[in-house]
């Protein structure tokens, strides 16, 4: 079964970063919602242009690691919502739709630090504040089966369609490249365990993030053999000009790569979609540019 193209959004950090918003360690992405939400607004505007069919909400780093335990005991839920509403404004403006950001909530890139106690709470504020102004969810950047898990839990009887995506290891990116390693999860699990994952979470769309462009093409051939024909799978690749294995994501602010211009992320995207990806978009560091180009390339007039 070939599916349509979906486009997704950029990465809102660097999108944030680039135009002037607020924006420090170790608020990340979340600063702009503390001080200047209309910088995210415009962010989620300038990707709808440039012809995102989703966008999703900047809720990446409303979470303790980012804003601190306090912070978000007492203003968590206001700034998820803040996120929400300013995701759906546009979405009311453009007709695109919104995909609710559940991330990581206790560390990206470190599945290590996953437990099921803690991460519970700050799920379920996440996904209460979300919750109106939503169509999708978007469990995104998981380390782990586990992590899915937990958020399907979560949520319960809400039949919105869940789309599940996996950060993968790419420490070592060339093995993977040439067919010699095949892709893993950060955790060390399997394209095969995740896609088994996503079949138990009931998952319309299992995707792949915040990973180097290079190994997204064998994830993806591993994930169409593992998956019924009618989920769809995603990719939305960052791109980290390197990627330290004892760095958590988001904790320092890396590098993008100068190489990855709007013309050479589309190549990458024209591979990805002939080995069976449909959803398509960019994380940390993918601009509106990109997602035009991408636009120009793969949607249907």
């Amino acid at each position: 079964m070939r599916h349509a193209i979906t486009l997704l959004d950029g990465g809102m950090g660097r999108e944030l970063h680039r135009s002037g918003a607020p924006f420090r360690q170790p608020e990340w992405s979340a600063l702009a919602l503390i001080e200047a939400p209309d910088f995210v607004g415009r962010a989620h505007a300038a990707f709808a242009r440039a012809g995102a069919d989703v966008i999703t909400t900047n809720s990446y780093a409303v979470v303790p690691f980012h804003i601190g335990t306090e912070r978000f005991q007492s203003d968590g839920f206001r700034l998820a919502k803040l996120a929400g509403e300013q995701a759906r404004k546009v979405a009311n403006d453009t007709g695109v739709k919104v995909a609710g950001s559940l991330p990581p909530v206790l560390g990206s890139y470190r599945p290590d630090l996953f437990n099921e106690a803690e991460a519970s709470p700050i799920l379920d504020v996440l996904i209460r504040a979300l919750s109106p102004n939503v169509d999708l969810w978007l469990t995104e950047t998981l380390s782990s089966t586990a992590e899915a898990r937990l958020v399907r839990k979560l949520l319960g009887d809400d039949r919105r369609p869940l789309w599940i995506s996996f950060t993968l290891d790419d420490s070592d990116i060339k093995p993977v490249e040439s067919g010699a390693v095949e892709p893993r999860l950060r955790s060390g699990e399997t394209i095969a365990e995740a896609a088994e994952a996503a079949r138990f979470c009931g998952a319309d769309a299992l995707l792949f993030n915040c990973s180097q462009p290079e190994i997204m093409e064998a994830a993806v051939k591993a994930a169409r053999v593992s998956l019924p024909e009618d989920t769809r799978i995603g990719i939305y690749a960052n791109a980290f000009a390197t990627e330290a294995d004892d760095t958590d994501a988001n904790a320092d602010l890396h590098d993008i790569r100068a190489d990855l211009t709007p013309d050479n992320y589309r190549a990458f995207a024209e591979k990805w979609v002939n080995a069976g990806a449909s959803l398509i978009g960019g994380c940390c560091g993918i601009g509106p540019e990109h997602i035009k180009a991408l636009a120009d390339a793969l949607k249907l007039d």
